[in-house]
């Protein structure tokens, strides 16, 4: 394998899976990339604060505005606490192929100046916490205007540790996937189809939004949906370049790709719009720029740019057609779109990158003895096993937390709005 393909899990598995304490010392500390890392982890961070916050609070409506933004806030809160106590040994520790260990938890046995590969392991753990951050987190746009603080809580902590870690050890952290050679350079499968199939089963558990679909008011303030996905968007720089966990060529072409995915995306989405309704939407557009994001971050580090635009054409494609599939056939009132765009965006990236990561294509090329067929159907089983855990793993988690908090809030609550009935506080005094 070239020291160019695959770089996080090349990385990863000569940590964990193939090196011991003493072998992970080999390496120099590179104190540039080191220096990309951290910015890429406080990137990664601003995605969700206050990105993925401005960007969900701006689409509801002014009773409901903090409830969304706390969501933001206390997951990141919770799932920082939980990826030091157990989530990162779960997910980055040990050699089994389901699961890690409990050695790393609490980073208890961590050296000061452990590396993994040429960064500190802090760094690496760092960059890791602002994942395990955002990929909750999007499943708030599931459940918006009408679910229980408590359950918010409850439901993102356990799925943090049973659905989020475990498909992490799999793919990145030396688990069966990653032994497997499927390709997901920043969280295709990690983060977004996980998210994805998650956030749909809770909104069908949960039932619709009051009003749904006929009486709903529109966003609030499409300006502020718009600062959040700028936030997004730059964020994603981090998100995708930053996996490379060094400041080089891949992160460059990782870069460029993101960029222009999202680009194509943004612009297709509003073509949509314009074709079949004579304007484009702030809403939309900065919709169509995040399923692009989400559709190319499976293979941002394995492509060409013009790769990336073809990724960005086709996410906004069929992100498109799943945002209407979802409420006008199934009629599931998956608020602001998580499955639509980051579930089915994920998983058609993670899809499509073993076409486009060809060589003849301008692409980095695959593993040893693997052919365009066999990375096709690697990638088929890692979405197939993927989706079917997070859905199992979910159902599981939302009976338990049905019967110890309850999921919906009372009809007064809603009717009152969650900022107040919550909280405490309203987003506008005015």
């Amino acid at each position: 394998m070239s020291a160019s393909f695959w770089p996080r899990a090349t990385l990863v598995a000569l940590f964990v899976a193939l090196a011991g304490p003493a072998a992970a010392q080999t390496p120099a500390l590179n104190s540039g990339d080191t220096a990309w890392l951290l910015s890429a982890t406080a990137l990664v961070l601003f995605m969700t604060l206050p990105g993925l916050a401005l960007f969900y609070a701006g689409l509801v409506r002014t009773k409901n505005v903090l409830s969304v933004m706390m969501h933001c806030v206390a997951i990141a809160c919770l799932a920082s606490v939980l990826w030091l106590m157990a989530g990162y040994s779960l997910a980055f520790s040990g050699t089994g192929p389901v699961v890690g260990d409990l050695m790393k938890a609490g980073l208890m046995h961590m050296p000061r100046n452990s590396l993994v590969g040429a960064v500190p392991e802090s760094v690496f753990f760092g960059f890791q916490m602002a994942f395990a951050v955002i990929t909750p987190a999007l499943i708030v746009g599931a459940f918006v205007e009408r679910v229980r603080f408590s359950a918010v809580m409850l439901f993102s902590g356990l799925w943090l540790l049973i659905v989020y870690a475990p498909v992490c050890h799999w793919v990145w952290g030396g688990g069966w996937l990653q032994g497997r050679h499927v390709m997901d350079y920043a969280g295709g499968l990690v983060v977004h189809a996980t998210a994805g199939v998650s956030a749909i089963l809770f909104a069908w558990q949960l039932g619709p939004r009051h009003g749904y679909p006929r009486d709903l008011a529109p966003p609030h303030n499409p300006g502020m949906t718009m600062m959040g996905a700028g936030m997004l968007w730059v964020g994603w720089y981090g998100f995708n370049a930053g996996s490379a966990l060094a400041a080089n060529a891949d992160a460059g072409a990782a870069l460029v790709a993101t960029h222009m995915s999202a680009a194509a995306a943004g612009l297709v989405w509003a073509l949509i719009e314009w074709r079949r309704f004579g304007r484009a939407s702030m809403v939309g557009m900065v919709t169509g720029v995040v399923a692009g994001l989400a559709t190319v971050t499976p293979a941002s580090g394995f492509i060409s740019p013009l790769s990336g635009v073809a990724l960005g054409i086709a996410g906004s494609l069929v992100c498109y057609q799943a945002v209407e599939f979802v409420k006008q056939t199934l009629k599931i009132d998956d608020s602001l779109d998580v499955f639509a765009v980051h579930g089915v965006g994920g998983i058609l990236g993670t899809l499509m990158v073993a076409i486009l990561a060809s060589p003849r294509l301008g692409g980095a090329g695959y593993g040893p003895g693997i052919d365009m067929g066999g990375q096709a159907m690697t990638q088929l089983i890692g979405v197939g096993v993927v989706c079917a855990w997070s859905a199992a793993a979910t159902l599981v988690i939302i009976a338990i937390v049905r019967r110890l908090t309850g999921l919906r809030a009372s009809d007064d609550m809603i009717d009152d709005g969650l900022d107040l009935a919550a909280h405490g506080e309203r987003a506008y005094n005015l």
